[in-house]
């Protein structure tokens, strides 16, 4: 597993959305949107399938709108070990 990038400060998460096509992507990011202030995204290929990979930054001690209950418990949904294609 490739090593991961600098840890962002306290209260930030660096966000990366993988998605078959940029609509599917731009959509995740803009439900983010609505919850916390980001950055503005980058977008780049995700590699020869044709998809789209997104990053961008969360600020979470800046919502703009309650989160829902499940997102503030902070709750996982299942491991929470890394996908083996993170990086």
């Amino acid at each position: 597993m490739k090593p991961l990038g600098p840890i962002p400060p306290a209260g930030r998460a660096e966000v990366r959305i993988v998605a078959a096509s940029p609509e599917t992507a731009r959509q995740v990011a803009e439900t983010l949107r609505r919850c916390y202030a980001t950055t503005e995204q980058r977008s780049y290929p995700a590699g020869s399938d044709g998809g789209t990979r997104l990053h961008l930054t969360v600020d979470t001690t800046r919502p703009t709108h309650p989160a829902r209950s499940w997102l503030a418990s902070g709750r996982s949904s299942g491991g929470n070990q890394p996908q083996a294609d993170e990086v």
